[in-house]
């Protein structure tokens, strides 16, 4: 049925339940999770979401924020080999991806690109005002991906 899941990530507490649900689906089908985080300085889990709007940073401000930015990745990298880990050992083989650019585009662009049969993640719970205003990862890939995608409600 599946080949190849892909499990949409970020760094919230969302996370969790839509990796366990790919993994459970996974392990049901022998299929392959790719799990797949994308860095956005925009994303309301990047520490950078919160610099204040400023005209003129100091060079020890932006070196701050370099900081708190590498520190960032590092754990998200963490959390991506982490649940590599747990897959792998319950059977199912699992690749990790963590790529920098705009969420929705970077989820739909890599399914086509690597031949994804169902694409996986979750959604913020956003209303649809708020949806409207700031848009939204999940409809987003709902609207555009060129296969099936499941949204798991946390």
């Amino acid at each position: 049925m599946y080949e190849k899941i892909l499990v949409a990530v970020d760094h919230s507490p969302a996370a969790k339940p839509v990796f366990e649900s790919a993994l459970k689906l996974a392990e049901l089908t022998k299929s392959e999770l790719i799990l797949l985080h994308v860095l956005s300085k925009d994303a309301e889990d990047s520490p950078l979401s919160f610099a204040p709007m400023t005209l003129s940073y100091t060079p020890e401000i932006m070196e701050q924020y370099q900081k708190e930015w590498d520190t960032f990745i590092e754990q998200c990298q963490r959390q991506l080999q982490s649940m590599s880990q747990q897959a792998e050992m319950q059977g199912v083989k699992a690749e990790v991806v963590q790529t920098q650019g705009n969420p929705g585009r970077v989820i739909c662009q890599y399914a086509r690109d690597n031949h994804i049969d169902l694409i996986m993640m979750g959604r913020r719970g956003h209303s649809t005002l708020g949806e409207l205003f700031m848009g939204s990862v999940s409809s987003y890939v709902l609207h555009r991906s060129h296969c099936s995608v499941q949204i798991v409600q946390s």
